[in-house]
């Protein structure tokens, strides 16, 4: 999801809830504590000079139970972090306190939950470091058999 997507989807929402990638919800009295830009200049393994931009936000609570934050209000702190974000089209990273450190996120929406999404390394230099592309592996009886999933009247595609 990228910062005019949040921006978006926040216009139209009547409550904000944020979904952690083992289904659990993150407690409703939440705080936003940072909004910002993160710029990441880096060379990769393959000599390539990167350079990433993304917006970033912080989740925090605390024992305020009362605490709620509204669709508009979380609007109005985007509004406020605006001069600071350089691409409204970057992607949001979220972080939120794991058990043991910060944890960082992507961010999407299923029209219900704002999904925090796993992130992943990887390797952006594949050709210079020899490694291979995993091939898909599939049995010859596999290929026989017709996708269900995406005939007419299914709701998966």
């Amino acid at each position: 999801m990228t910062y005019n997507e949040l921006k978006k989807t926040l216009a139209t929402s009547t409550e904000i809830n944020f979904m952690l990638p083992d289904y659990t919800l993150i407690p409703q009295h939440f705080h936003v504590t940072e909004m910002g830009n993160i710029t990441k200049h880096y060379i990769d393994c393959g000599n390539t000079i990167r350079k990433e931009n993304k917006v970033s936000f912080q989740i925090w609570f605390a024992e305020d139970y009362e605490h709620r934050l509204t669709p508009s209000k979380f609007l109005k702190i985007l509004q406020a972090s605006e001069p600071l974000i350089t691409d409204p089209n970057a992607e949001v990273e979220v972080e939120y306190q794991t058990t043991q450190t910060i944890g960082k996120w992507s961010l999407s929406f299923d029209k219900e939950h704002f999904l925090l999404m796993d992130l992943h390394t990887t390797c952006l230099a594949n050709d210079h470091c020899g490694i291979t592309e995993k091939k898909m592996k599939i049995s010859l009886k596999e290929l026989g058999k017709p996708n269900t999933c995406c005939e007419p009247h299914t709701t998966c595609c």
